[in-house]
């Protein structure tokens, strides 16, 4: 599902990475760590289990895979169109597996800048893009995205153009959204591996772009 809005409200300092925000994050790594100590003390899980568990998402998930992904439809127009034709076919012949329900690629634009969020939980594209990041779990993210996607996309220091329309995609448990960003003016002659070098978490998620080589 896609909302498309036109809102160019504009609001303060992004509360996404404030303080308050990063207190929050180390109350719940503090809860983690004596979640993990508490299960193993009871027998419940082994370090081993949990360290397997860490090593799966930082290396057979994460968004190294999405910007691999991203690179490749950059540099193989062939692949790009069955990426946005059938994004889990094009996934599973890149090597890629494990995605739950359906992953849909929307393509940025000259005219149409696209932006995803979860209303309704932190539904996410996991072997795509890794665990979410904390601001996509978070309420206000997850309402004002919808309400004033513009607002929010200047908090992360994205500004649209007002001709360019801005689509918000709801994932949810059956569809996730995965963004295909613009490629930048000046990479015409880099290779796959440069190009995915450019491409962040961010730009994948809608929340920024992939800025011109330095």
């Amino acid at each position: 599902m896609s909302h498309d809005h036109d809102d160019a409200s504009e609001h303060g300092h992004s509360h996404y990475d404030s303080p308050a925000s990063r207190r929050a994050r180390s109350s719940f790594e503090v809860r983690s760590m004596a979640l993990e100590a508490a299960l193993v003390e009871n027998g419940v899980l082994t370090t081993d289990a949990i360290d397997a568990f860490v090593d799966i998402m930082e290396h057979r998930f994460g968004p190294h895979h999405g910007a691999r992904v991203v690179a490749k439809a950059w540099s193989d127009p062939e692949f790009k169109q069955r990426l946005l034709a059938d994004a889990n076919a094009a996934l599973t012949d890149l090597g890629i597996g494990g995605t739950e329900g359906n992953v849909r690629v929307v393509e940025n634009t000259d005219d149409t800048h696209n932006m995803v969020v979860c209303t309704l939980c932190s539904c996410y594209p996991w072997p795509l893009l890794g665990l979410p990041p904390t601001w996509y779990k978070d309420y206000a993210y997850r309402s004002r995205a919808v309400l004033e996607p513009r607002g929010v996309l200047k908090e992360f220091g994205v500004e649209i153009d007002p001709d360019v329309r801005v689509a918000v995609w709801d994932s949810s448990a059956e569809v996730r959204y995965f963004v295909l960003p613009q490629r930048p003016s000046g990479t015409e002659h880099m290779s796959e591996d440069e190009l995915a070098a450019l491409v962040d978490r961010n730009s994948m998620i809608g929340t920024g772009v992939v800025p011109a080589p330095a």
